[in-house]
């Protein structure tokens, strides 16, 4: 499988309802709640890339463009955007969707650093 293939079908997406419990007092989606989101979706596609264990070593800039509602729909986006020895980038970007009809906007976006490790938690290549 050629390494575009690869890229294409470790692409992870992910819905979830934007619900009162993981908003704060705008009635918005907590950052944070955003931002542990997109590192599990962005750990999930990692993962499917390489089928490797993968550790979280940073997250590179996050954009929060457009607060996301309550009662909203929210869609992640998780794609492998570089590969290098041990590491890899995936690009994490949260649309939002309303409920009742067809608007849909890019909220936030990131991207996160990840590292393949062996049992012993050492880097190793990634295959």
């Amino acid at each position: 499988m050629t390494r575009e293939q690869k890229i294409q079908q470790s692409e992870t997406r992910i819905f979830k309802a934007v619900f009162p419990n993981t908003t704060n007092h705008y009635d918005t989606l907590f950052g944070g709640t955003a931002m542990q989101l997109m590192d599990e979706v962005a750990f999930i596609a990692a993962t499917r890339y390489s089928r490797q264990r993968m550790v979280t070593v940073s997250s590179d800039r996050i954009d929060f463009k457009r607060p996301i509602p309550a009662g909203t729909i929210v869609e992640l986006v998780g794609k492998v955007t570089y590969t290098g020895n041990t590491s890899l980038k995936v690009r994490v970007d949260i649309f939002i969707e309303q409920m009742y009809s067809d608007e849909r906007e890019k909220a936030v976006s990131g991207e996160f650093t990840f590292v393949a490790i062996d049992e012993d938690k050492k880097p190793i290549k990634i295959c």
